[in-house]
């Protein structure tokens, strides 16, 4: 009698490990995309503070110049994945991600995001001049020095 073959051909061995490898080769750049993006949500969430911060300093201001206030407004503070957050004279928000747990998927020296606050939904908040007034929203996106590439930012983040 005849026995019936058992098991798998090298030919259909080889077609499965090529489909792995093929699989393998799309998802992992869009794991390590992925990655850095939610590290990049984390920077966003450290800025919130400052955010805070900066909206009360131009709010509760009894004088038109703020611009000397804004930079103390926010505390320098770090942790794993965010190296500093600063604010300007004019309360742009400037958050420096970590390089070291950017880096990888990263240049080194593209790691900044920045959040401008704005008077109306266009006009963007004047330090020596907007004191007292309200903040209406804040623009986010790349840092104007040092900036992290689009692709890597949160959709909320990408109106700068």
């Amino acid at each position: 009698m005849h026995k019936p073959k058992q098991g798998f051909t090298l030919i259909e061995l080889m077609i499965v490990l090529a489909i792995i490898g093929i699989l393998g080769a799309i998802a992992l750049p869009q794991y390590q995309d992925y990655t850095v993006r939610t590290k990049v949500s984390e920077m966003l969430l450290a800025a919130t503070s400052c955010k805070t911060a900066v909206t009360e300093t131009v709010t509760t201001a009894s004088q038109a110049d703020v611009s000397a206030l804004l930079p103390k407004a926010c505390e320098t503070q770090s942790s794993q994945y965010v190296s500093s957050v600063t604010a300007d004279a004019n309360g742009v928000i400037t958050v420096v991600g970590n390089a070291a747990t950017l880096r990888g998927s990263t240049s080194a020296t593209a790691n900044a995001i920045s959040l401008t606050p704005l008077q109306t939904s266009s006009t963007k908040l004047v330090g020596t001049t907007d004191g007292g007034k309200s903040i209406a929203g804040w623009s986010c996106g790349p840092a104007g020095t040092h900036g992290l590439e689009v692709k890597y930012l949160p959709s909320s983040c990408k109106s700068n």
